[in-house]
């Protein structure tokens, strides 16, 4: 179908609209989540055709989810990459079903009337029978709420489990490129479609995933030509991510683009293509440190933050009371000090290695 045919079947339909962005503080920001409404796949579609960018935000977490609400994105992705960022493992391949839905609840419940909310099914979930990826699909529906599930690959086969997904009455956003699932097979976190030949897989993965009934598509770290034509081959809409200007729409990880983590471990893992927006984790390292100083030096918490007060009535019937059974606590006072004070030289002799003085 040519652009301009495009244009011309569109023109009479009836497209559902989103209402404008809004920059949200304060108490306001409840109140016009709800004036903008829930965002659907047909309202991403409505987007594609009129030309507007698409903002897509992978989080975990209800704190996390709220600002992204609060920001107005379209899509809101719990991805599988929750098992590196959130919890520290050196790949996405560990991430079980219960441990993906416990993080999709939670953010349903910090995002629960704005984005499109999507949630990655994990390796292992959907690849033994089409049957069970149903199953696992459902999940997210019942248990989370959720509005869709993700799912990485192209092959015929994992069309099939698509096709089947989507004929169970569950939305599917598809997923090519690097798909972070499959590194055993494909060699590490590469980048694809670098050879024509490769490419041409990729545009040809993409057409069945849309023919198999997906409604949009990821495509993650490949050549920005390629992506341009996977997006003007498709008519339902691509979000990239490390994948140029041309897509859809874009995609970053919450804690990525804002500097959420100022750790070794964390920097391995954040990509080239990533823009940091924000350095929001020197500030939470700065913040720490200042606390730390603050209880070590008797700063904290001061007059100011300790806030309850007895009254002066109480006060003094507080002091007697104490002063009634002054010695039966200071025998106690003695017997604690001297027990711990023979737990600590006990521990001195290191019979079970180095421990902190």
């Amino acid at each position: 179908v040519t652009k301009k045919g495009n244009e011309q079947r569109t023109s009479s339909i009836q497209e559902p609209k989103l209402a404008h962005s809004y920059v949200h503080t304060g108490p306001a920001a409840d109140k016009n989540i709800r004036e903008r409404g829930k965002v659907t796949s047909l309202c991403l579609a409505a987007k594609k055709r009129r030309g507007e960018k698409i903002t897509m935000v992978t989080a975990y977490d209800y704190p996390s989810a709220m600002h992204v609400d609060r920001a107005n994105v379209d899509v809101l992705l719990v991805g599988d990459s929750c098992a590196m960022v959130e919890l520290g493992y050196d790949t996405t391949q560990p991430l079980t079903m219960d441990e993906i839905l416990h993080h999709c609840r939670a953010v349903r419940r910090g995002a629960p009337h704005g984005p499109l909310l999507v949630g990655d099914l994990p390796l292992g979930s959907y690849e033994v029978t089409d049957e069970e990826a149903l199953r696992n699909s459902y999940r997210f529906i019942k248990e989370c709420q959720f509005d869709a599930v993700k799912i990485e690959g192209g092959s015929q086969i994992r069309a099939r489990t698509v096709k089947t997904i989507v004929e169970g009455g569950v939305a599917v956003m598809g997923h090519v490129g690097l798909t972070p699932q499959a590194i055993s097979v494909i060699g590490g976190f590469r980048a694809q479609g670098r050879t024509a030949v490769k490419a041409r897989i990729l545009l040809d993965e993409a057409l069945r995933l849309q023919e198999a009934g997906a409604f949009a598509i990821v495509i993650e770290c490949v050549p920005a030509q390629v992506a341009q034509a996977i997006t003007e081959s498709l008519e339902i809409p691509t979000i990239g991510i490390g994948a140029g200007p041309h897509t859809s729409g874009q995609v970053l990880v919450f804690h990525d683009m804002l500097g959420m983590m100022s750790h070794p471990h964390h920097e391995h893992f954040v990509p080239k293509f990533c823009k940091k927006y924000a350095r929001v984790g020197d500030a939470i390292s700065k913040g720490l440190a200042d606390f730390c100083k603050d209880v070590q030096q008797g700063v904290f918490p001061g007059k100011e933050f300790s806030p309850y007060m007895m009254t002066e009535t109480e006060g003094k019937v507080f002091a007697k009371l104490l002063e009634n059974d002054a010695d039966k606590r200071e025998l106690i006072h003695k017997m604690a000090a001297e027990r711990l004070k023979n737990a600590d030289e006990y521990e001195t002799l290191d019979l079970y290695g180095k421990t902190e003085k």
